[in-house]
């Protein structure tokens, strides 16, 4: 299932040792090299009742994703920050989707992220929604971009291919062939028809 990002944020994690939610989601933990959310970072009484309750919650450790919550088996699933070496090291990039810039390869700025699409299985990010500057804002004032027109991820912002080759990649695939009968040369035709059959 596609979901905005946006919507995981405040989301409720449930478990099945405790058979009800025991914290909530409250920000995404994201490896800009796979694009991908790796993490939740959340919070919640029983993590602040838990001394040894860790605040982050791998997509690992995430047993089913539903519309009432994230179901996880325990408490216990949560690690802190310093327990995962892997983790650790896409913590310390300190990355953030949401606030990045976005511009095609021919440095054309498209706007900045303000929200971004993610698939439930494997929580990659799928398509990133672009607010657009005040200027192009009037024409559209949001830019859907596919991960697939995604060349280059940095800390400042995400390099998109250019406009020009979507539309030139769109009409390369449109072959158009016309399926209708132009009302205005049917009596020409009938009337040579007719023409013919008098000879």
């Amino acid at each position: 299932m596609l979901v905005n990002a946006s919507r995981l944020i405040n989301y409720p994690v449930l478990s099945l040792h405790v058979g009800g939610p025991i914290a909530w989601t409250n920000s995404t933990i994201v490896d800009p090299e796979k694009l991908k959310i790796v993490a939740f970072v959340v919070d919640g009484p029983a993590i602040k009742n838990d001394p040894e309750a860790g605040n982050i919650l791998e997509i690992s450790d995430i047993r089913e994703f539903a519309d009432t919550g994230m179901i996880i088996d325990s408490v216990s699933d949560f690690v802190n920050q310093g327990d995962v070496i892997k983790l650790d090291k896409i913590m310390e990039l300190n990355f953030f989707l949401n606030g990045l810039k976005v511009e095609t390869k021919k440095g054309s700025k498209l706007g900045k992220i303000i929200d971004f699409v993610v698939d439930t299985e494997t929580f990659t990010v799928h398509q990133l929604v672009v607010k657009r500057p005040a200027i192009k804002s009037f024409i559209d004032p949001e830019l859907i971009i596919p991960r697939s027109e995604i060349v280059e991820v940095n800390d400042y912002k995400i390099i998109v291919k250019d406009e020009e080759e979507k539309i030139r990649k769109r009409v390369a695939h449109e072959e158009f062939v016309p399926n209708f009968v132009n009302p205005f040369r049917e009596p020409d035709f009938s009337a040579n028809r007719m023409e013919k059959e008098r000879e």
